[in-house]
């Protein structure tokens, strides 16, 4: 169903099971397929392809020659019916892909805010929080997520199933195998950290006492003698339970891949 205020372009080719809303640019040639669904005040630029199951917020932004929701380069995906979500806007830049999920979680998700610039990739099943920056050619595998407000720097790849905590800064050209916890700073090959990311909470605008505490579990953590679970026997005991505090040992203890160090 087509929206009589959509701006879409002659030589468009929108399928007639495609939702647009109002105020939608559809530009030339691109292709938007079946059981997709466009937000209001959205704009999908030349030759970008939208492709079925995919479902885009309002005022995105998808460009030249990108490709969301396509099928997934997995062996063992097998054409199951699952979506693309891409959340209010988000703009995605020239030549990003972004695959779609398969069986295992049903969906690939991006959150609203964020900004994936230039030849990014976003494997099957990856699910990216609100205000995440993938800067240009970061190739996440499948499986990952990122949460809020996280940055990765380009020329970054990182493993199937890694996750990347809230606030946390990847260095360009790094390689991501492990877990990178909330709030820190990272990069390199192989990732290491780099104390926290102090600039970007400061940007964010956190309270004092809490950087504060977040510094002493930083060094509980990852400037001490104690293993992990020594490290939080401690910061348990002695840390204020902030809930950025609560949150970053949470984290760390339900890592399944292992933590960056």
């Amino acid at each position: 169903m087509r929206q009589a205020t959509a701006d879409i372009h002659a030589t468009a080719i929108v399928d007639p099971g495609a939702v647009i809303k109002d105020d939608v640019k559809i530009g030339p040639y691109a292709i938007v397929g079946p059981e997709v669904t466009i937000g209001e005040g959205s704009r999908i630029f030349a030759h970008a392809v939208l492709e079925p199951g995919t479902t885009i917020g309002e005022r995105c932004q998808i460009h030249y020659g990108a490709v969301v929701g396509g099928e997934p380069q997995d062996l063992k995906y097998e054409g199951e019916p699952t979506v693309c979500l891409v959340g209010d806007g988000t703009v995605i830049r020239e030549y990003v892909t972004v695959s779609r999920g398969t069986r295992a979680l049903g969906r690939t998700q991006i959150g609203e805010g964020c900004l994936l610039m230039a030849y990014v990739h976003v494997a099957h099943d990856c699910r990216i929080g609100d205000g995440v920056i993938l800067s240009n050619a970061v190739n996440l595998a499948g499986h990952v997520t990122i949460d809020e407000q996280a940055i990765v720097g380009g020329m970054t790849p990182v493993h199937q199933f890694v996750r990347i905590g809230a606030h946390a800064f990847i260095g360009g050209g790094s390689r991501v195998q492990k877990d990178v916890p909330p709030y820190v700073k990272a990069a390199g090959v192989p990732t290491a950290l780099f104390g926290l990311n102090t600039v970007g909470l400061d940007r964010r605008g956190f309270a004092e006492n809490v950087k504060r505490e977040l510094k002493r579990a930083y060094r509980l953590f990852f400037n001490s003698r104690l293993n992990i679970g020594q490290a939080l026997e401690r910061a348990e005991a002695e840390l204020h339970p902030y809930p950025e505090i609560i949150r970053f040992l949470t984290f760390i203890r339900e890592s399944e891949r292992g933590i960056t160090v």
